[in-house]
């Protein structure tokens, strides 16, 4: 039996999860989200020492939830990149301590990677070929993906804001609380129309589309919102919070779902594999279903409990990483805060 111990802290949550042989034993998560309402979004610094008040705690959870001892561990994985530098650090120090202590190797895996490996868990063996679209606060990705642990190429990502970032953004300037996905989600999808007010999708015509056929730009969008708003509120006209929520989320989640779409066919693949925190919108999860019906590819979305940041896709990824053989990280390994998506582990 294999087990594998997963570390995630790349931004606020402190994940730590067990997998043995493919399976979950246990996953626990601490997250310092509620601290950042009144910012308006992440401090680095506070979630830096979030993660290291919450580390141990969060370790001892899991291994009793698991009933696992540290010396039944067969190899650590923790999140090296992509990320905050502060939050990485902590989990990596964490990592090397318990390789070091317990003579057991250590693999630097890649965060967005691990947002696609989770799904294994739920949803079990990937097909040999198949498109990932990683969608979270600070990435917008699409992956054609052999091989997980080391056949991966980047089809198109975000050229400025990505999906959940632009989200937290608009939700500002509706005054919507934050984290914005989730409010502009909701009243999207209880009170608002999203036929009653286009929004520009980027890069969708022209030259434009032909040299971007799978990035995503997002800043142009928010800024259409804003002026929007400026304009209503300049006229004195009040402000229909719910129809432009959901006239911006409909412009966000066309987009993702089109381009991604458009990537499996492009590259022969029938399967199409989501992962991030932005996988979790409920239009978006609609709009794949239903476009993908329509062209025969099957869609593949985890339970929204592991569309966050989790121990679980690091643990996933981690074991993955072992049994392909792949060899583990240095124990003098960096953090990278922008790691190469086509890099599943810190060589």
């Amino acid at each position: 039996m294999t087990t594998v111990l997963g570390i995630e802290t790349s931004c606020d949550e402190t994940g730590v999860a067990l997998v043995r042989d493919g399976e979950l034993l246990a996953d626990v998560t601490a997250t310092s989200m509620d601290e950042y309402a009144r910012f308006g979004g992440i401090i680095p610094e506070i979630a830096s020492r979030a993660h290291l008040e919450s580390m141990v705690p969060t370790l001892s959870a899991a291994l009793e939830k698991a009933n696992v001892s540290l010396s039944e561990v067969d190899a650590i994985a923790v999140t090296a990149g992509p990320g905050l530098i502060g939050s990485l650090t902590v989990g990596v120090s964490a990592a090397k301590a318990l390789s070091l202590a317990l003579g057991k190797p250590i693999y630097g895996a890649n965060h967005i990677l691990g947002h696609l490996a989770v799904d294994e868990l739920v949803d079990g063996p990937f097909p040999e070929h198949f498109v990932g679209l990683v969608v979270s606060g600070g990435h917008s990705s699409i992956l054609d993906v052999h091989d997980i642990t080391g056949d991966v190429h980047e089809m198109g990502g975000t050229i400025d804001d990505a999906a959940g970032e632009a989200f937290d953004k608009v939700g500002r300037i509706l005054g919507l609380p934050y984290p914005g996905g989730v409010h502009i989600d909701r009243v999207s999808r209880e009170e608002g129309d999203r036929t009653a007010i286009r929004f520009p999708r980027g890069l969708e015509g022209g030259k434009n589309k032909a040299k971007h056929p799978y990035d995503f730009s997002f800043s142009g969008l928010k800024t259409a919102v804003a002026r929007y708003v400026e304009g209503l509120e300049t006229r004195g006209e009040d402000i229909p919070v719910a129809n432009i929520a959901a006239g911006f989320q409909e412009a966000i989640d066309d987009t993702l779902s089109e381009k991604s779409l458009n990537a499996c066919e492009a590259v022969g693949a029938d399967t199409l594999v989501v992962g991030g925190g932005f996988s979790a919108n409920s239009r978006l999860r609609a709009l794949l279903a239903e476009r993908a019906a329509k062209r025969g590819i099957t869609v593949r979305i985890p339970p929204i409990r592991y569309c966050t940041d989790n121990g679980a896709m690091i643990a996933a990824l981690g074991y993955k990483l072992v049994t392909a053989g792949v060899a583990p990280s240095p124990l003098d390994m960096t953090v990278d805060t922008n790691m190469d998506l086509e890099q599943p582990v810190m060589a």
